[in-house]
């Protein structure tokens, strides 16, 4: 994540409590694999600090956690999304129903895949610019 940008406006608006962080733990595991590949890379100083960070954020954010979808659900359901490594998040926000799926995989998280699902698919950029639209 950089350090500002859209991303942490977003998880910002959740630490604040305006927002709910609703994240599946398919999408946790991801996020903390990829740290920890990061985190190896970095000097040892920088590395605890990066994991010092992100528990402070995942506490901040307080995330209602979606569980994994069956396997069964996952297979029954593989014609919903181009990329089968998607289908999982696809599935658990389905079963969640957020206001908003923030994605900047718009490559698999396609407005097709928003029709098919029901679900309001958007990246960062496009939540606040509806979200300014509030405002004018």
């Amino acid at each position: 994540m950089s350090p500002w940008g859209l991303d942490k406006a977003t998880l910002s608006l959740c630490a604040a409590s305006i927002c709910r962080l609703v994240l599946a733990e398919v999408v946790r595991d991801e996020v903390e694999q990829n740290l920890l590949l990061h985190a190896e890379r970095l000097p040892q100083i920088d590395s605890d600090q990066l994991k010092k960070d992100y528990r402070c954020l995942a506490k901040l954010t307080n995330p209602e956690l979606v569980s994994y979808p069956a396997a069964d659900l996952v297979r029954s359901n593989r014609q919903l999304i181009r990329h089968a490594a998607d289908v999982p998040v696809l599935l658990s926000a389905m079963a969640s129903r957020p206001d908003w799926l923030l994605t900047h995989n718009t490559k698999h998280f396609t407005k097709t895949v928003a029709q098919r699902t029901a679900l309001r698919i958007a990246t960062p950029a496009e939540f606040f610019k509806a979200l300014s639209a509030i405002f004018r």
